[in-house]
């Protein structure tokens, strides 16, 4: 359970510990009705998705990262720091022609 700090209106230093459940139902309270279709949808999507379950536990790494990847990186990391352009995914996508 994360607990959210709330100080209560027109109050001084009283503080009120919210439950995440209660921060949801204050955050759905608030919704328009013409939102609730679409935010129920994506409540259902999150709760019925193996996916989204997996990627929000996701294992331990536990490869290595070789000797040559930590050159890679390192590489990239000094052509940054020595101020080579970067080149952004438009770019990227332009030049091969994939948009």
């Amino acid at each position: 359970m994360r607990l959210n700090l709330r100080r209560p209106a027109g109050t001084g230093a009283t503080i009120r510990f919210m439950t995440t459940r209660e921060k949801l139902h204050q955050i759905v309270d608030k919704l328009p009705e013409e939102e609730l279709d679409a935010a129920l949808q994506a409540i259902e999507a999150r709760t019925d998705d193996p996916m989204i379950r997996r990627l929000d536990d996701p294992p331990p790494e536990d490869e290595e990262i070789s000797p040559e990847e930590e050159a890679a990186v390192q590489e990239a990391r000094d052509e940054l720091a020595a101020g080579a352009p970067l080149i952004s995914q438009d770019e990227i996508k332009r030049e091969f022609g994939i948009e």
